[in-house]
């Protein structure tokens, strides 16, 4: 294995996380939004990634899709509101705030652990380099 191979292994961890943490804020941004362009409430997105092996021991991950959640979310009694149904009850999103905070903080910490092999990778470059110049 060459070094550009575990750098583009952890480069794509980063990517893949990166995309993850998109998808939290946006449903942190949307955890009360009770209409959207589709009709009915926001619904909770989760990205769901998949493994790319090569050279039958070496693997990147990548994307594979970004699925709407289709929990219903909770639903509270409030006639005055707009988007009420003919009841008086207004759907909520089915977001969880300290389920994603959980969720923001573990993509955080892979993309740290990815950024941590990348300098580690870096700094092994750096001194076979300078074990050439000796």
């Amino acid at each position: 294995m060459d070094l550009f191979t575990s750098m583009d292994i952890s480069a794509s961890g980063m990517r893949a996380q990166r995309t993850r943490l998109n998808v939290i804020s946006s449903n942190i941004a949307n955890a009360h939004t009770t209409r959207t362009d589709k009709g009915g409430p926001y619904q909770r997105r989760d990205v769901i990634f998949k493994e790319n092996t090569f050279e039958n021991q070496l693997s990147s991950v990548e994307v594979e899709a970004i699925t709407s959640d289709p929990t219903p979310g909770k639903r509270i009694y409030d006639p005055s509101n707009p988007d009420a149904d003919g009841e008086g009850y207004v759907t909520l999103p089915n977001v969880n705030l300290m389920e994603e905070m959980v969720n923001m903080m573990g993509a955080s910490q892979a993309f740290e652990a990815n950024t941590t092999a990348v300098k580690a990778e870096k700094d092994m470059a750096l001194k076979a380099l300078g074990i050439g110049r000796q």
